[in-house]
């Protein structure tokens, strides 16, 4: 019997990535705005100075001098990656109409009640202009620029791509032409029969956030933006990404926050980890107060660790914000409540997918691949390898004639005496035995593997689990869902 049970082993790829690059500089963290009335005065005088130095007048609507303005490009560039596609029934790929075109973006698909839902416009950071399948993939606690939080609560979501990215028409414009994408997708949005018009939500992170809080400048159409880790001026995002006239002082006007804040109408959260780019949301804050502006600093955090807990309050925040008129507020204590509370464990999106030859259906997380292996059967492994639950665990699939005369009884008892913790339970309504243990593979790493075997009658089909150790709690949440996912053809 042993000869059917293997103990199969991963390589674990133990260097940690992002998914992300940090698109802001940071520098000593400034001093909290309320303490610093001088520091007022010299904002207003830099932000006049600058407005003087760039011919671009700042003291009237920044619509009207966007609107007027026209960039001027010095590197002309665009891409046109494949844009994968996205689970079914959760999100569709759509393209919305904007000023240079039609362009991609990620929107979630219909409930289907005939009612008409919130929904949040989620722009994510780094230069890059199109969209990818980063809104599924794991959602780290230290560093979640998903976007996820909002539809995993059940707020739709979009998630638009701009000018220049993912084979979409133009070319980048570094903050300036994107405005004009934001405003588009918003006007989609509210076309959408399956979406409250009045309820539309903007969010966005980094150089995603700077986007937003451009955009809420630019126009009060959406209920509350949420702008993380946005900067002041652009000179303090990643200048290698600036495609137009960086000789011309306006082009940076034109996209530099701090100059048009007032201008600002929507409820607007400035939110940031205090060892992020926190100066520039002090700065900011120094050079303009309202009442439509609420500036956050959220101490022992940073441009990341803020996302994950934030953006989950902000969900439940718009969750309840279901009068006439906006009533979202958010509190210091609440972002510091947040910041302490436990870690979730993250739900993957799942697929489902067929083995015709066993009549088979299962689901795993929707970032896997499921391949027919080398040595024959079935493997499924996510296509990323950082350190978490979902893309360091596996599953192996193997098929045994039911003719070699073993059975689920002597399989069992196999297990057992090779220290497996071994339960006899139904999987789609066919014996089984479901056994777990900890292992160490070759190379000395401690692996958590759960192993099933089902008896199909014609046939045994074996399901091997394996994550390593330090995430077996959280993968075996996911491995059972797996399991419970198992059918097969009456």
């Amino acid at each position: 019997m042993k000869s059917k049970f293997s103990k199969k082993a991963l390589a674990l790829l133990m260097a940690a990535t992002t998914v992300f690059t940090v698109s802001c500089g940071s520098s000593a963290p400034a001093e909290n705005a309320a303490e610093n009335t001088q520091g007022t005065e010299e904002a207003e005088k830099r932000s006049g100075d600058a407005a003087k130095k760039s011919g671009v007048g700042t003291s009237g609507s920044f619509a009207e001098a966007h609107d007027a303005f026209t960039t001027t490009l010095a590197r002309e560039e665009n891409d046109d990656y494949p844009i994968p596609e996205p689970p079914e029934g959760v999100f569709d790929l759509v393209s919305y109409p904007s000023k240079v075109g039609d362009l991609a973006a990620y929107v979630s698909s219909d409930p289907g009640d005939g009612e008409k839902h919130p929904m949040i416009i989620w722009v994510v950071g780094g230069w890059g202009n199109g969209i990818d399948d980063f809104p599924w993939i794991y959602p780290e606690w230290d560093d979640d620029q998903t976007g996820s939080a909002f539809w995993q609560e059940g707020i739709l979501t979009m998630y638009p791509s701009f000018r220049g990215g993912r084979g979409n028409p133009g070319y980048y414009e570094a903050l300036f032409g994107e405005v004009d994408d934001i405003v588009s997708a918003y006007e989609y949005a509210a076309s959408l029969p399956y979406v409250d018009p009045e309820r539309i939500y903007l969010g966005g992170h980094s150089t995603g956030g700077t986007r937003a809080l451009l955009a809420s400048e630019y126009t009060d159409s959406f209920r509350a933006v949420f702008c993380f880790g946005a900067v002041d001026e652009i000179k303090y995002h990643n200048n290698d990404q600036f495609t137009f006239d960086t000789g011309n002082r306006d082009e940076y006007t034109m996209r530099s926050p701090i100059y048009w804040l007032e201008n600002v109408k929507s409820p607007t959260f400035l939110i940031e980890g205090r060892d992020g780019n926190s100066e520039c949301l002090v700065r900011m804050e120094e050079a303009c107060q309202s009442d439509s502006l609420h500036y956050f600093v959220v101490e022992n955090a940073d441009h990341f660790s803020v996302l994950a807990p934030a953006t989950r309050l902000v969900a439940q925040k718009i969750l309840e914000d279901t009068g006439d008129t906006p009533d979202i507020s958010i509190t210091m204590e609440e972002l510091d409540a947040a910041m302490k509370q436990v870690p979730p464990v993250p739900v993957p999106v799942m697929s489902e997918h067929s083995v015709e030859e066993l009549g088979l259906t299962f689901s795993c997380p929707y970032v896997w691949e499921v391949l027919e292996s080398d040595g024959g059967g079935y493997e499924a492994y996510s296509r990323y390898d950082y350190a978490n639950a979902w893309d360091m665990s596996s599953l192996f699939i193997s098929v045994y004639d039911s003719g070699e005369g073993d059975s689920l009884e002597i399989l069992g008892a196999d297990m057992k005496a090779q220290g497996y913790i071994v339960n006899e339970i139904s999987v789609d309504g066919h014996p089984a035995i479901d056994g777990m243990d900890v292992i160490q593979g070759d190379s000395g790493v401690i692996y958590y593997q759960r192993y099933l075997s089902v008896d199909i009658g014609s046939a045994y089909v074996d399901f091997s689990f394996i994550t390593n150790k330090e995430y077996m709690e959280e993968a075996d949440i996911l491995f059972q869902s797996m399991i419970d996912s198992i059918r097969f053809d009456a």
